[in-house]
């Protein structure tokens, strides 16, 4: 099994950026790649689709309000991995109320593909994510 994970410090306050991140659903509001996101099974499984057309649907595996995370699971998607499982969470900055530290983590098992491939491949899409986050909340 495989892993990464990437941490990026953004300009709010933990509030707004889990405001704009927290909803299962919101990944098209701050995260230019999944320009489209549909719930289904009550809010439990996404469906999104990238520019290209392709379809990745996740389901929600744990959820905590109160402490700004949640993990989902890969269901279906076009990458060389098995087991996916990743967590977005949001911490407090001491002294910085007007930042957080938002952490994208996750750990697969490669299918086809090399650890060293397929870590590199979600480190990117976590950095690069991070990044468009700390754009549409500066």
């Amino acid at each position: 099994m495989a892993s990464t994970s990437v941490s990026r410090m953004v300009p709010a306050s933990p509030e707004r950026t889990w405001q704009l991140i927290g909803g299962f659903g919101s990944l098209p509001d701050w995260l230019p790649y999944i320009p489209e996101s549909t719930l289904r099974d009550g809010g439990r499984v996404r469906e999104l689709k990238n520019p290209d057309g392709d379809v990745i649907t996740e389901r929600l595996v744990d959820f905590n309000e109160a402490e700004r995370h949640y993990s989902y699971a890969i269901e279906q998607a076009p990458f060389p991995v098995t087991g996916y499982v990743s967590t977005i969470r949001v911490h407090p900055v001491a002294g910085q109320q007007d930042a957080a530290e938002v952490q994208w983590s996750g750990r697969f098992t490669p299918d086809g593909a090399t650890d060293e491939e397929v870590v590199a491949l979600f480190t990117d899409i976590y950095r690069n994510g991070l990044d468009a986050l700390h754009d549409a909340l500066g």
